[in-house]
């Protein structure tokens, strides 16, 4: 793919296929030099905004804040990180088109989604009700996938660091495009861990956040005798209607393997390849066994 980049004292810009000079311009002027009343969501590493350039093309900018602890915008390891990102090709993975950095205004240029995030979507009950069981399932699918290539086939491997709903995006027919790679690092082969936190809470492993395997507290949660009591099916989304039996026997899988995801022990759980692997088989099971079987039992089930 041609790319143009255009290096002077203010500016360093790359964006693929494009003249990064007209592009910079070109954005400025879309977003009226970053009006808050065009800004369509604001995050810990920058506030996006939606743009359509001069040719057309609708796209999601997202400028940057200020690093901290002195690092520059330009700095090589952020340009490290967005070079590598620059090079993932998935279908489930937000598509980056370039960058820019500026003395005025740093900002990444992506693919824009017009549906948002699942957050935005999941928490109003009017689209919610519009994203069925099959399209859930799809998601849930295309997650797993899109963290399975970035852990096992990218090199070096790289690490998203803050997933949550409000990092998962949908386009218009709900396909899913994992963004925000503001915390993202690559895995290098010396290194297993990191000594800051990155993340968002309720989302982050718990040894993570605790600096230790907590195993007691892990038991604790997927233990619990009335947690192991309750039918599957009073824990699921009630705004929908029943499951169809195909999508129903995903389902299974699907909370199964949520659970498996929280082992006491980090080594216990599956990888995402793992996970993407269980997702693609094709099993079914006792017609109502979705109705009747608890969480206790479903831990234990074969998939």
């Amino acid at each position: 793919m041609q790319r143009n980049q255009i290096e002077c004292t203010m500016i360093i810009c790359c964006v693929w296929n494009y003249d990064g000079n007209i592009v910079y311009e070109d954005i400025i002027e879309a977003t009226e030099n970053f009006s808050p009343e065009l800004c369509i969501g604001i995050g810990g590493y920058g506030s996006v905004y939606k743009a359509e350039l001069s040719t057309g093309q609708v796209v999601a900018v997202k400028k940057l804040h200020p690093l901290e602890n002195g690092v520059g915008r330009g700095s090589k390891a952020v340009m490290d990180e967005i070079s590598a990102l620059s090079e993932v090709r998935h279908r489930n993975i937000v598509k980056l088109y370039g960058f820019c950095s500026h003395a005025r205004h740093s900002f990444i240029i992506s693919e824009y989604l017009e549906r948002g995030s699942l957050s935005k979507v999941i928490n109003d009950r009017e689209e919610a009700g519009k994203l069925d069981w099959a399209s859930r399932v799809n998601i849930v699918k295309g997650v797993a996938n899109a963290f399975s290539y970035l852990h096992h086939d990218c090199s070096p491997p790289i690490v998203h660091r803050d997933i949550s709903s409000n990092n998962i995006l949908l386009d218009s027919e709900y396909e899913v495009r994992i963004s925000d790679f503001g915390t993202a690092r690559l895995l290098k082969p010396d290194s297993s861990n990191w000594t800051e936190l990155a993340g968002t809470y309720g989302y982050v492993a718990p040894e993570v956040l605790m600096g230790k395997h907590p195993g007691e507290f892990i038991s604790s949660v997927t233990s619990s005798a009335t947690g192991q009591n309750v039918l599957l099916k009073h824990v699921v989304d009630e705004r929908l209607s029943p499951p169809t039996l195909p999508v129903s026997h995903k389902l299974l899988i699907i909370t199964k393997l949520a659970f498996t995801c929280l082992n006491a022990t980090p080594e216990s759980r599956p990888t995402m390849k793992d996970l993407s692997w269980e997702l693609s088989k094709h099993k079914s099971y006792n017609s109502d066994l979705f109705y009747t079987i608890t969480l206790g039992k479903l831990m234990h089930l074969e998939v």
